[in-house]
C-alpha cells in the first residue's frame, strides 16, 4: 500500500504504528493502579492532559508561534470543541475502568472506528459501505455478547455501567476523530496536539473542581501514574500513530489499533490478575472483527 506522503520517513511507519499502540496499551494499567491508590477518574483525567500540554508547550510556543497565531477563528473554535470532546472522552473511559474489566473497557473504547462510520454520513457526507455495515452488524454482536457476560460479573463494581461509560467514550472520540481529520489538514502534528490537548486539559479542570475533586493530597505513587500516563501513553503513543498517519492509510493505522485491547488485556491478566473468560473473549473477538471489516472497507 502506497504511502500518504511524498517523502520515504528514515524509519518504517508499521514500526512506529506498532510502538505506539504498544504505549497506549499501558494506559488502563497505569489508570487502574492510579485508581487503587486513591485517585479519582476525573483527576487522573485532568492531570494526564495537563502534564502532556505542559511538556508540548516550550516546543509549541517556541517553534510553532508563528503557525499558532495564524488560526483562524474557526479553526481555533473547532480546536476547542476537539477537546471538549477528547475531556469527555477521557472523562467517560476513566470512569469506566473504576466499574468493570480492563478487557471490556478496552475493547469498547476502541470501537470508535465504528462511530466514526457510523456519523460520517451527517458529518462529513460518506456513505455506509457494505463492509462498514457488516462490520458493525458483528460489533453490536460482540457487545452484546460482552454486556451479557459482564451482567453476572461479581468482581467488578458495576460492569454495565462501565461498559455503558466505555461506548460513551468511543462516541466521544470518534468526534474528536472527525474534527481532527479536517484541522490536521492545515496544521501541524505539534500544534493541532497542543491546542486539542490544552483545550481538553483546561476543561477536565473545570469537571475536576465542578466535581469538588482537588489534584493534591493523594500517595506520591499516585503522581508517578499521572506523569507516566503523559508521558508514555499519550505523548509516546498517541503522537506515534499520528505520525504514522502522515505515510500509512487511516485504513492501515485502524487495523493496527486493533492490537491495543489485546495488549491492555494481556497485561491486565499478567500485573492485575485480570483473565477474561471464554464468553468475554467470543465478544471482543466479535468486536475487533467488527472494526476490522469496517477499516479494510475504508
Amino acid at each position: 500500500m502506497a504511502p500518504r506522503s511524498s517523502q520515504s520517513p528514515g524509519v518504517s511507519p508499521f514500526l512506529v504504528a506498532i510502538f505506539g499502540i504498544t504505549a497506549a496499551s499501558t494506559a488502563a494499567i497505569f489508570i487502574r493502579y492510579a485508581q487503587q491508590g486513591g485517585a479519582p477518574s476525573l483527576v487522573i483525567a485532568a492531570c494526564r492532559l495537563s502534564i502532556a500540554t505542559l511538556v508540548l508547550a516550550p516546543w509549541a510556543l517556541s517553534r510553532r508561534r508563528a503557525e499558532l497565531a495564524a488560526l483562524t477563528r474557526r479553526e481555533l473554535g473547532l480546536a476547542l470543541l476537539s477537546g471538549l470532546f477528547l475531556s469527555l472522552h477521557f472523562a467517560t473511559w476513566i470512569s469506566s475502568l473504576e466499574y468493570t474489566t480492563v478487557a471490556s473497557s478496552v475493547v469498547l473504547v476502541t470501537t470508535t472506528p465504528l462511530w466514526v462510520a457510523v456519523l460520517s454520513p451527517i458529518t462529513l457526507r460518506e456513505p455506509i459501505t457494505r463492509g462498514q455495515l457488516v462490520g458493525m452488524l458483528a460489533a453490536l454482536a460482540g457487545g452484546v455478547v460482552i454486556g451479557v457476560s459482564d451482567a453476572g460479573d461479581t468482581a467488578a463494581r458495576n460492569p454495565l455501567l462501565g461498559d455503558l461509560l466505555a461506548l460513551a467514550g468511543a462516541m466521544m472520540a470518534a468526534s474528536y476523530i472527525i474534527i481532527g481529520r479536517r484541522l490536521r489538514k492545515k496544521m501541524s502534528l505539534v500544534s493541532y496536539t497542543f491546542v486539542v490537548y490544552g483545550a481538553a486539559a483546561v476543561m477536565l479542570v473545570i469537571f475536576m473542581l465542578t466535581g469538588g475533586y482537588s489534584p493534591l493530597g493523594y500517595p506520591s505513587v499516585a503522581y508517578l501514574w499521572f506523569v507516566l500516563l503523559a508521558l508514555i501513553p499519550q505523548l509516546l503513543g498517541h503522537s506515534s500513530i499520528n505520525w504514522a498517519l502522515g505515510y500509512l492509510s487511516a485504513a492501515s493505522v485502524s487495523t493496527i489499533l486493533l492490537g491495543e485491547p489485546i495488549g491492555s488485556t494481556i497485561l491486565a491478566a499478567i500485573l492485575l490478575h485480570e483473565t477474561p473468560g471464554v464468553v468475554k473473549l467470543l465478544g471482543g473477538v466479535l468486536i475487533l472483527a467488527g472494526i476490522y471489516a469496517v477499516a479494510r472497507s475504508e
